[in-house]
């Protein structure tokens, strides 16, 4: 089984080449707004990302030492919250449903990434 530091070192190398396809797609076509609402949602989903492996790890942690902890939930959604209100607050600059949707990015790559793996080392 692969370890969380292993998945997430794969799955910020795909969201990274992501970033830089979305990024030319910005700068070279003519729809700026959805590419950087998607932009902008992927930025705060793998900020998103990041914090749900970190508090996955702490997780464990206590969860060996027998304490409480919990995965961080409230900082995720205000994360997204956030992201909703800059893409609201600049409707010229940032679509809001392209940004919803860059913010569910890393989830879907990490369903599509544990299916494949699944699938994979199935025996």
């Amino acid at each position: 089984m692969q370890t969380m530091q292993e998945i997430f070192a794969r799955q910020k190398r795909a969201l990274f080449f992501l970033l830089a396809l979305l990024i030319l797609g910005w700068a070279f076509t003519g729809a700026k707004e959805i590419f950087a609402g998607l932009l902008l949602g992927l930025i705060f989903g793998l900020y998103n990302f990041w914090i749900l492996i970190r508090r996955m790890e702490q997780f464990d942690k206590k969860l060996d030492q027998g304490k409480k902890v919990s995965l961080g939930s409230g900082l995720r959604f205000a994360s997204g919250v956030a992201a909703a209100a800059i893409a609201m607050s600049m409707p010229e600059n940032f679509n809001l449903i392209s940004t919803v949707i860059g913010l569910m990015i890393p989830y879907a790559l990490l369903l599509v990434d544990r299916i494949f793996y699944h699938v994979k080392h199935q025996s």
